[in-house]
């Protein structure tokens, strides 16, 4: 398994650990260090370093010459899990925002220093660009990019800057000063608007989806026309809708969380 990373930022010790943690399953619940590193193709040196640093991370535990998972690694799988909840919550508040709008409406979420869309309702409409769940596009050219982007800390949001787009768009030329006082200004009135940054007659407005805690999980847009929609209209009339809708999928998130995370047991009738 090791050894198959091709980018010069792949980082083989964390795809070691990946290896270890993913080759238990149902019917290898507990393996020996040599079953282990027979079933990963690791040096038993690197398979006991690797699964040390997993145990004293709670990840794994150790008994009797052999290792097991702890109920810790459910966490790597929980926000994953989490966010489903969210996007089949979204859709249909999406779908209701498309209806009184006549406008495509979408929500997305940061990758690297692109957004990349999870959850879409679109309309017949001719634009520029075509947009698919998974699609990728530069954050810094989209409004809903701006939005997620302002809601990073400072250093993060450098950090992430810093990535190259993944789009298969020509990298974009950033100023980051201006980019700032727009991020600031995004922040203070809790929307953002992108007029044909991203392509010619390609005209959004975003704002953000929060979680149970109030942090900002997502964005969600509407996207128009440049010549048939103007930014007063965008602003006046959309706007309205999309932060109600937007506002609607944050509480219906807040609800959803703070469920029961297990059903109760039933006493059996004697």
């Amino acid at each position: 398994m090791a050894g198959r990373g091709q980018g010069a930022d792949f980082v083989e010790a964390l795809a070691r650990g990946l290896d270890v943690l993913t080759c238990f399953d149902a019917t290898r619940r507990e393996m020996s260090l040599s079953e282990i590193a027979t079933a990963t193709g690791l040096a038993r040196p690197t398979a006991r370093r690797l699964l040390l640093t997993l145990e004293e991370l709670g990840f794994v535990r150790s008994g009797k010459g052999s290792f097991a998972l702890t109920p810790q690694v459910l966490r790597l799988g929980s926000a994953y899990a989490s966010s489903l909840g969210l996007w089949e919550m979204a859709r249909p508040h999406l779908e209701d925002l498309v209806v009184r709008t006549g406008e495509s409406s979408s929500m997305s979420q940061l990758d690297g220093a692109d957004i990349v869309y999870v959850a879409r309702a679109a309309v017949p409409k001719i634009i520029a660009l075509r947009v698919d769940i998974g699609t990728l596009f530069p954050a810094v050219l989209t409004s809903q990019g701006k939005v997620l982007l302002a809601a990073l800390p400072a250093e993060e949001r450098e950090r992430v800057l810093a990535l190259p787009t993944r789009s298969g768009l020509v990298q974009p030329e950033v100023d980051r000063d201006a980019l700032e006082t727009e991020l600031r200004a995004v922040r203070a009135r809790g929307w953002a608007l992108a007029d044909e940054e991203l392509a010619r007659g390609v005209r959004s407005i975003a704002v953000p989806v929060r979680d149970g805690e109030g942090a900002v999980r997502a964005a969600m847009n509407v996207t128009v026309h440049a010549a048939e929609t103007s930014v007063e209209t965008l602003t006046g009339t959309y706007l309205p809708l999309l932060l109600q809708a937007a506002g609607e999928i944050s509480a219906d998130w807040a609800l959803w969380l703070s469920r029961p995370m297990t059903e109760p047991t039933r006493r059996a009738h004697p």
